[in-house]
């Protein structure tokens, strides 16, 4: 069944930190990983926050006319990652690049999406948005970058029912993570932040992430290629958006 609301602590319509751009901001509620020195510890419970159609959500972010992209930060989205999936999906339809930030790791993301059943990402789908990702959905998982560390390792390795894969997250606790949701969020990302934030790593030198663990992902290319591929920044020059 297609989500059709999303708990969020807030957005953000015109935010310039957030990734390339002018882009609209989408932070969700409820996160797991509880890191020291947190931007945005009041969106951590998952009781907090408020919830919200996405149709509604939708409508807001198509009247903005001058949005390169949307993010959707947190949170941690990908413990809502089926309603954050088809909330992506109807921001490309729009022409919209996707970043999403996670504190879990690419690697582990793709161990859990790895159990994901085949029916509820088709080709069809994956088509009508990501052609270059369409033949990749037929072979029923992401591939999983082969340098994966032994710590990853390990925390992906929990026994997996049909429908959830527990993962470890930055403060020891477990979540549960629903592998279809996994699946399709990463498909309709273009760029994964991803990693926990770390305090004795943090640098204001760093853009667009808070700690150099943190790594800026070409999802597309990676999921293509098999291995990690970093997103090269570019340097911005403003331009008509796509959407006008």
């Amino acid at each position: 069944m297609t989500p059709t609301t999303l708990r969020l602590y807030g957005t953000a319509s015109d935010s310039i930190v957030d990734g390339p751009g002018l882009r609209f901001a989408v932070f969700v509620q409820g996160c797991t990983h509880g890191c020291p020195g947190c931007h945005n510890p009041e969106s951590q419970p998952h009781e907090g926050g408020n919830v919200r159609a996405i149709d509604d959500l939708m409508a807001e972010i198509a009247a903005n006319k001058l949005s390169q992209g949307i993010t959707i930060s947190g949170g941690e989205p990908f413990e809502q990652a089926a309603a954050c999936a088809e909330l992506a999906r109807r921001a490309h339809e729009l022409g919209l690049n996707v970043w999403t930030y996670s504190g879990y790791t690419y690697e582990q993301l793709a161990k859990a999406a790895s159990s994901a059943s085949t029916q509820n990402v088709s080709r069809e789908t994956l088509s009508a948005a990501r052609p270059d990702l369409a033949e990749q959905a037929s072979a029923q998982k992401p591939p999983v970058p082969q340098n994966v560390s032994r710590e990853t390792s390990r925390a992906c390795s929990l026994p997996t029912s049909d429908r959830t894969r527990s993962l470890s997250t930055s403060n020891g606790a477990r979540n549960l993570l629903d592998p279809d949701g996994v699946r399709d969020l990463l498909a309709h990302t273009d760029v994964l932040v991803d990693g926990p934030f770390v305090q004795s790593q943090h640098s204001y030198d760093l853009k667009w992430c808070g700690s150099s663990n943190q790594r800026l992902i070409d999802v597309p290319a990676t999921q293509r290629t098999g291995r990690i591929v970093l997103w090269e920044t570019q340097d911005y020059l403003p331009g008509k958006p796509a959407s006008w």
